[in-house]
């Protein structure tokens, strides 16, 4: 598996430095779609007795991490964002819904924001989508379900805004 991650890793450090912007993140998101199609690949990254949340990578001058999830029953989370982050969700096994939301408020002064649904779609084995900074979505999962996430820095060290259904 370090060979496998150390070449990810690698390819999205030198994509990220090239352009850190939308563009270089989708290319992020391409590379990281050809690596699950790659059965070794994908089960070297994302092993099925793997945890929720196992932090693979973090780069130590960009400061992006690989994450893997494995989440083995139903799983549905509340529209959020990613703060002052972007975040690609590339889906190695199962399928996740994921909903996109527009936000008709932002957040303030400790209120949480309001958001109305804009579209729902499928995430499926070797589907890799890009959330950019702003960008409100909420996947949901019905059974098991393995991916990889990498996040433009390490999410668990940011405190995000809460949003409310309109």
């Amino acid at each position: 598996m370090q060979d496998i991650l150390e070449d990810l890793a690698s390819r999205c450090r030198a994509i990220l430095e090239n352009d850190p912007g939308p563009a270089g993140r989708e290319q992020v998101a391409g590379l990281l779609s050809d690596a699950l199609k790659d059965p070794q690949m994908r089960d070297s990254l994302v092993p099925a007795n793997g945890g929720e949340r196992d932090l693979l990578y973090q780069d130590p001058d960009l400061g992006f991490c690989i994450l893997a999830h494995v989440y083995r029953g139903a799983k549905h989370s509340n529209p959020h964002d990613h703060g002052p982050s972007w975040a690609v969700y590339g889906q190695a096994a199962g399928e996740t819904s994921m909903t996109d939301w527009t936000v008709l408020k932002k957040p303030e002064n400790g209120e949480p924001g309001l958001v109305k649904a804009d579209r729902t779609y499928t995430l499926k084995r070797g589907d890799a989508y890009l959330y950019n900074i702003g960008d409100v979505h909420s996947p949901s999962r019905e059974g098991e379900t393995r991916l990889i996430r990498v996040e433009g820095m390490d999410m668990m060290k940011v405190k995000r805004d809460k949003f409310e259904i309109a």
